[in-house]
This record gives C-alpha cells, structure tokens and sequence, in this order.
C-alpha cells in the first residue's frame, strides 16, 4: 500500500494514464516501466488477458518496486487479485460487477475505477460512490478492445460538461482509446485533461521521450486553460 500523498489526490494529479502488458516478450517490464515514470507517466495498470494470478501478482509488485513515490499501480478487473496485491487502486469494466462490492477486497484509502463507454455508463460512474474516477472512450478503435465500436469525441464532450476537471467537487475522468501524440490535441480540444494510453507508449523505441511528449501537451493544456486557472489549479498542474 502506498502511503504519502493521498491517493485521492495523487488521482486527481494524474494527467498520463499507461495500461500495458507485462511485457513478457520484451523480458523488459522493470526497464520500460522506469522509463514511462521517468518520461512522466502518472499511473500504471497492468492489463494482459488470462494471465495466471501468480504472474499477475509478480508483475504487479515489479511495478510497484519501480513506481516507488512516482506513480500509482491498477490492478486491472479483479477483485481477488487486488485483494492479495493490497492494491490502491482497481479498474473494473462494465461487466466486473458493482463497485461496492469489489470495495471490500481494498483497503480503506483504496481507489476504483470504471470503464464507460455511453452517456447513461458516464452518468452512474460519476452517481456511484464507490467509484473514484472513470474512463470513457473507445475514443477511436484499438487492438486492446477488438469488440468495442469507437465512441468518437461525443463521449469526451459529455463527460466534460458532466464532469468539469475544474471543479474540485468533480470527480476525476480519463478519455482512451487509440489516443497518441498524433491525436492528443483532438481529445484536448474536447474537454480531456487527463487521457489513457497504450501503444502511443508500449510501441515507442524510446517509452521515456514518447511519454514526455504527451505529459508535456496535457500539463500545457491545464496551464492554458482559463477555467483551471480560475479555481487555482494552475499552478498545481505545472509542477506535475
């Protein structure tokens, strides 16, 4: 368990967002994960599909070795494993069950997330109390969700007036989905202040330079952005 800062607000600190696998091809998981904290990455889930929960587990506490104070770990989807990881924060899809009830496999500071991918799934995020933060998108199509139709930037739009990210009282949201430094400005220019990436870091011959391109966009676009200025989050934002 991380114990600092709080992690309600290290979460609402987060700008850059990595789900990745656990790089079992690359043998580099330690190496790539030092570089994508380095190059500014904020949290890290490790996401990879019927993966045995002993390596799970194993790739997760590499990632928490090298996270240190830099970063929060996501355990990604199940409680079971969160609960033996002592995780600060779960993501859960929309068939991962409630929210209230993954809540007792966490310790009490712990954090839950949630994947939507409509209007309605954005508004019960934001309504449900056990969930700390949410994700919408597909925002464009992505290998990572082969069966999800992109929800364009309808879904970034509707958060951002749901949810302002200058709003202390809001809760914090992340647009993915297929985002890179090529589209970045797109899902900014939408209301997005914090996004999800994968392959814009996984792909990249050097994850350090590729995650400081977009730390460096997204923490521009906090200090360009009047309405964080407004409620004094300006300068708050820079030093991230």
């Amino acid at each position: 368990m991380t114990v600092m800062m709080s992690l309600a607000s290290r979460l609402r600190a987060s700008r850059l967002y990595l789900c990745t696998d656990a790089r079992e091809r690359q043998g580099d998981l330690a190496d790539f994960l030092g570089a994508a904290f380095a190059g500014g990455v904020d949290v890290v889930q490790i996401r990879q599909k019927n993966m045995a929960p002993e390596a799970e587990l194993a790739a997760l506490e590499v990632a928490r070795s090298v996270a240190g104070a830099r970063g929060i770990v996501c355990v990604n989807d199940s409680p079971r494993v969160a609960k033996a990881f002592a995780a600060d924060m779960l993501h859960l899809g929309q068939t991962d069950g409630s929210a209230r009830r993954a809540r007792r496999s966490l310790h009490e500071w712990a954090l839950i997330g949630r994947s939507t991918h409509t209007p309605d799934q954005a508004d019960e995020a934001l309504a449900d109390p056990d969930v700390n933060y949410f994700a919408v998108g597909p925002v464009h199509a992505t290998p990572t969700k082969p069966d999800y139709v992109p929800v364009g930037l309808d879904l970034v739009r509707h958060a951002a007036r749901t949810a302002p990210v200058a709003d202390p009282a809001s809760k914090p949201w992340f647009a993915i989905g297929g985002l890179d430094a090529g589209n970045l400005d797109q899902v900014i220019e939408a209301g997005a202040r914090r996004v999800v990436v994968v392959r814009a870091i996984t792909q990249a011959p050097d994850p350090e330079a590729a995650a400081r391109v977009l730390k460096d966009r997204l923490r521009q676009a906090w200090a360009d952005d009047p309405e964080l200025a407004a409620y004094g989050l300006r300068s708050a934002a820079l030093d991230t």
